[in-house]
């Protein structure tokens, strides 16, 4: 038997490991709680996700476990021990601004519970490979300090500055910077994740992602943008733009881009990694220019204001720059462009939103 714990296993990336996996042959293992109907409401509960992954996969069990509960990990590990080859930790506090109303529940959640993670698998399967799903907002907005040009529908990073071709990469620094709560929670665990790599040995990787998508997505307002502001042109529901006009850059990888990207570091890890991973220059917009194809793709305008106020520690631009991932695992590459992605989330949403 050979078996993967995924967290956050009704989530986007989760529930795509948890496919993803079972493909593979793996019986697999989620532990989830639907905490995300608790941070952004009913409407972005999870459990429809969980329903559809238990109902259409035999091997698949699930486990209504928190995170925070480092007994209930440690026993769930203890049931799988040694057959127990990968963990997928995805479960999080995902948003800046609900951080700061519960500063506590978010460091717990996104940093405790990533060390009951990492203790319960190096006491239980030590030699089982550890991926973290981090986050781009481990850096803070140091990049907001770089020299910035505004263009007619997005911010970008001089062309003569090193990062302009291909975006940022692992040197960026992490500190003496503006995280918000949640940017600060999350670099805990990615320095925890790493620490247990380099001082257990252990083959533990964090992967600071970008904006993470995909037609599975419980996008909210306040996490989620592309599937959010999908929702709103279906829905007829009206979108807010934090700040910097609406031109600020995100980078977009789907979760199935992702999920592949754990399974090559599975397959070939190296203890205490650290990846950035997201869309790059293959798939990146600004929030307008995403509204613009959005309206384009769904026929259907989008009704949105402009807020002065911008989302402390929000980046103004961001691309990622995945090459050492790249290098380090050259089988990976892109299978979904943003207007592939588009595509797929349209569809989810029109089924799942529209009304007659």
């Amino acid at each position: 038997m050979s078996v993967a714990i995924v967290t956050g296993s009704a989530g986007l990336i989760g529930s795509e490991a948890v496919g993803f996996l079972h493909e593979q042959g793996m019986d697999v293992v989620g532990v989830d709680n639907d905490m995300r109907a608790y941070f952004f409401g009913a409407e972005a509960s999870t459990r429809w996700n969980r329903d559809r992954l238990t109902e259409a996969l035999p091997r698949f069990t699930t486990a209504d476990i928190d995170v925070r509960d480092p007994v209930a990990i440690a026993d769930l590990f203890a049931r799988y021990g040694t057959a127990i080859e990968l963990v997928v930790h995805c479960a999080a506090q995902p948003s800046h601004d609900w951080a700061a109303r519960e500063p506590l529940t978010d460091f717990h959640v996104n940093a405790t519970g990533t060390v009951n993670m990492l203790e319960a698998t190096r006491q239980h399967c030590p030699e089982a490979t550890f991926t973290l799903l981090s986050t781009n907002k481990v850096y803070g907005d140091a990049p907001n300090d770089l020299p910035l040009v505004e263009t007619e529908t997005r911010w970008e990073l001089d062309p003569s500055h090193p990062y302009a071709e291909h975006g940022f990469d692992e040197t960026l620094r992490i500190d003496q910077s503006k995280h918000s709560l949640f940017g600060a929670s999350k670099v805990a665990a990615d320095v925890m994740t790493q620490e247990y790599g380099r001082y257990f040995g252990m083959n533990t990787a964090a992967f600071r992602g970008g904006c993470l998508t995909g037609p599975q997505h419980s996008g909210a307002q306040l996490h989620g943008f592309l599937a959010y502001l999908v929702r709103c042109a279906v829905t007829g529901t009206p979108y807010t733009i934090f700040g910097y006009k609406g031109k600020q850059v995100r980078d977009n990888i789907h979760s199935h881009d992702l999920v592949t990207a754990l399974w090559a570091y599975h397959r070939n890890p190296r203890p205490g990694a650290v990846y950035n991973i997201g869309g790059s220059r293959h798939s990146n917009c600004s929030v307008l220019e995403a509204i613009t194809l959005i309206e384009e793709m769904t026929g259907r305008s989008i009704d949105y204001t402009l807020s002065d106020e911008n989302r402390s520690g929000d980046h103004i631009w961001w691309i990622s720059d995945v090459r050492r991932f790249q290098q380090d695992h050259p089988e990976w590459e892109y299978s979904y462009g943003l207007r592939e992605m588009l595509d797929e989330i349209i569809d989810a949403a029109s089924e799942r939103f529209a009304t007659a």
